[in-house]
């Protein structure tokens, strides 16, 4: 496990507890999301760690407009520990958390050709009764794929696509 998802968890945890309380868990998502990525920014990544600049201002520059104070309170404790880099990872985390909390599997469809919305809500209906929860279905197409699709949801891949099946024939031809 990578150092940086390691130092993420207790503050992405924090954040999603910080969340939760406020009853602001989607505010948090997108303030996160917008943080993550002003940080991974590398002008900005740059300017954070300049010795020079003040911690609030730090957490100033990633700061995204109108957000609330505790949000900003987290950001300044990220800037007084040096954290800031680790916005990308504590925001991934914490929408793990997030989805975790909320009975949300997140699945990634990647098909050969744009799937119609009969496909995606058979899908969808699919994976729910798979996982008896919720489903959010992120679509992404590539023709190398040549037909079918692989489902990405977390732990579980599913790999129904013409290019893998034609890389197990092969296989199974020249052994």
């Amino acid at each position: 496990m990578s150092l940086a998802l390691t130092l993420a968890r207790p503050y992405a945890r924090a954040a999603f507890a910080l969340a939760r309380q406020a009853g602001a868990l989607p505010a948090w998502s997108a303030a996160l999301a917008t943080s993550a990525r002003i940080a991974a920014d590398p002008r900005i990544a740059a300017l954070v760690a300049h010795p020079g600049l003040e911690r609030a201002e730090a957490a100033g520059l990633v700061a995204p407009p109108g957000c609330d104070a505790t949000f900003l309170q987290f950001l300044d404790v990220l800037a007084e520990n040096d954290r800031i880099a680790l916005l990308p990872e504590i925001a991934g985390q914490y929408e793990q958390l997030r989805a975790e909390a909320e009975r949300v599997v997140r699945a990634k469809v990647t098909s050969a050709a744009p799937l119609s919305d009969e496909e995606k809500a058979k899908i969808e209906q699919a994976l729910r009764r798979r996982f008896d929860a919720d489903v959010a279905l992120e679509l992404a197409v590539d023709p190398e794929l040549i037909g079918g699709a692989v489902i990405d949801a977390g732990d579980v891949v599913i790999d129904g696509s013409i290019r893998s099946k034609l890389a197990r024939l092969e296989t199974a031809l020249t052994h």
